[in-house]
């Protein structure tokens, strides 16, 4: 395939595929190495050198400790496999006579299908609603002038509205940060070049 025929593919992604069919992409931790590098390095990239760098990752080892069977094991795959599914769906553009393996637009939409949640991650859309609905029922009951919310200034009540929601954003946002895969799965030896 001539690099016109890559930027064809490239081009021609598909834009329709399923929650299902992206998870059953993703599902693979090779697969996902595959587009956490290249999301972090760009693309084109050498199937040889993608293959080194997701071997590291998954064994844990420095890129210069991999042994050629580990390697070839990973290159083997990711060539016969992971690829080709991932170029089939759109994901990357793999060009298997090449063995280059570049990004498509459908590789950056999937940074939201990367996040990880843990089971004892805090229900933030519930505890967003229930915010909401207990000011505005404080809010309601300030309206009516019902007793004892108007023992407490509404300017005291909206103050605390506004500090305890952006106390929540922001603890919400930092921690939000540290659920990416690349914090759970990311390379251990990302500051090698």
């Amino acid at each position: 395939m001539s690099k016109t025929d890559t930027a064809t593919t490239v081009t021609g992604t598909r834009d329709d595929l399923s929650k299902g069919e992206i998870f059953e992409v993703l599902q693979n931790k090779r697969r996902r190495y595959v587009i956490q590098y290249l999301r972090r390095h760009g693309g084109p990239v050498d199937l040889g050198e993608l293959a080194t760098y997701v071997a590291s990752w998954e064994y844990d080892t420095a890129r210069d400790d991999i042994s050629k069977t580990q390697r070839k094991r990973v290159y083997t795959t990711l060539q016969q496999t992971h690829l080709p599914k991932m170029d089939k769906a759109g994901i990357v553009a793999y060009d298997s006579d090449d063995g280059i393996i570049e990004t498509t637009p459908q590789t950056e939409d999937l940074t939201v299908y990367l996040e990880i949640v843990p089971g004892s991650e805090f229900p933030w859309r519930e505890f967003y609603l229930s915010f909401g609905a207990v000011s505005l029922a404080i809010v309601a009951t300030l309206w009516a002038n019902l007793y004892p919310f108007t023992l407490v200034s509404p300017l005291v009540w909206a103050t605390l509205f506004a500090v305890i929601l952006s106390l929540a954003a922001g603890y919400h946002t930092l921690s939000g940060r540290a659920m990416t895969l690349s914090e759970y799965e990311g390379p251990p030896f990302e500051d090698e070049e």
